[in-house]
């Protein structure tokens, strides 16, 4: 079965809930609420696999990418953390619509 990459919005208190036993799930509170992820990565059964797309860092420019490192145009636009993949089910994240028109200022950034 081939599926698409899609973008997604992963629910604040699943994330807070995984974080209860890995802490290395990521943050999406407050001002990281939009923090999207990239997916479905893999699909076991009835849970999906998303990775956290992480903001542009200085740092990224030097890192080189890796098996569980991908920089979004040479880091320019970010990176993808596939270390920090998390398991999700379909109620637990929401779509992100990359061809609506009003995008707000946050989600474009």
């Amino acid at each position: 079965m081939i599926i698409n990459l899609r973008i997604v919005r992963v629910n604040t208190d699943y994330c807070d809930y995984l974080r209860k036993y890995d802490n290395k799930v990521a943050y999406n509170k407050h001002e990281k609420e939009l923090r999207p992820f990239i997916g479905i990565l893999f699909k076991i059964e009835n849970c999906e696999y998303f990775a956290p797309l992480a903001s542009p860092k200085e740092k990224h420019i030097k890192m080189k990418n890796k098996i569980d490192f991908l920089k979004i145009k040479g880091g320019e636009l970010g990176a993808v953390n596939f270390n920090n993949m998390i398991p999700v089910k379909e109620q637990n994240y929401y779509l992100v619509d990359l061809n609506k028109t009003n995008i707000s200022i946050p989600e474009q950034k």
